[in-house]
């Protein structure tokens, strides 16, 4: 059976548990394919890229809230009100 891999670097959970910082340095800052019996397990990305990763993720909700939010009537509200 074939599986999919979503990185360009691959590691055993071996190589992983035996020295888990030089598995995540060889790959510069991209994420690691960790794989069991040959398939992946998970993955294992910097800081860097999971902080970026999440904050993309938060940009597409919001975007989708806006574009959700976009037809409902205003309220008109002068700024003396405020």
């Amino acid at each position: 059976m074939t599986h999919r891999i979503l990185a360009d670097v691959a590691a055993s959970i071996t190589e992983l548990k035996a020295n888990p910082m030089k598995v995540v340095s060889s790959a510069c800052g991209e994420p690691v394919a960790v794989l069991n019996r040959n398939e992946p397990a998970f993955y294992c990305i910097p800081a860097e890229a999971y902080e970026a990763l999440m904050d993309r993720l938060e940009d597409l909700e919001l975007v989708a809230l806006a574009k959700a939010r976009e037809s409902e009537p205003g309220i008109p509200v002068s700024l003396d009100d405020l």
